[in-house]
């Protein structure tokens, strides 16, 4: 059987086209995603929205029961779901369990939920992770109540998604099922773009 050229040039495009495949493939993974995740706002997180000229991550102080300070800073590293909410607040208190179930399955090296309350004292936030077995979530107040000002939140609970590096990669503006399959898939793309 002869090879003819048309043949040989076949089998050469081929096996180039077999090999950029294979390369597509090898260096896609393991690379984390750039871009916005506006694909992911869907079902449980239509609500889920990209802002153009994001604020800054507050450098602000918060403080646990115990008097010890916390900075959003100390998640650098980690992707992190910040949850503005307050025990006065009937949608914010729906939602914390979800974000309690959230913070097991996903919370570690790579990802955390950090709560931050409007509420006076710490009495109604202990009360309330006890009575509701929010045991994953961290306890964390804003005594000056101005984080919802420095992020721009018109209202209670705000969550923001942000990266390791601590840029906003999105925000949701309202109360949402954060254990849904569709906060999972955006939280995963979250991890994995880092």
């Amino acid at each position: 059987m002869q090879i003819t050229p048309i043949k040989a040039g076949i089998a050469t495009m081929l096996v180039i086209g077999l090999i950029w495949l294979v390369y597509v493939f090898i260096s896609g993974t393991g690379k984390s995603e750039t871009g916005t995740l506006d694909s992911y706002a869907r079902g449980e997180m239509g609500g889920f929205v990209t802002l153009a000229d994001a604020p800054a991550q507050p450098a602000m102080v918060y403080t646990d029961p115990d008097g010890g300070e916390h900075l959003l800073s100390d998640y650098r590293g980690k992707v992190i779901l910040l949850n503005l909410w307050a025990t006065w607040c009937g949608p914010c208190v729906e939602e914390m369990p979800a974000l309690n179930r959230l913070q097991q399955r996903f919370g570690g090296d790579s990802f955390d939920v950090v709560t931050i309350s409007f509420d006076r004292s710490f009495a109604p936030i202990t009360e309330f992770f006890e009575r509701e077995q929010i045991d994953a979530l961290p306890a964390l107040r804003d005594a000056s109540f101005t984080s919802h000002n420095l992020v721009g939140a018109l209202g209670l609970p705000m969550s923001i998604l942000y990266d390791s590096h601590g840029r906003e990669i999105g925000r949701m503006p309202a109360p949402a099922d954060w254990d849904s399959e569709d906060a999972h898939r955006l939280i995963q793309a979250a991890i994995n773009r880092g």
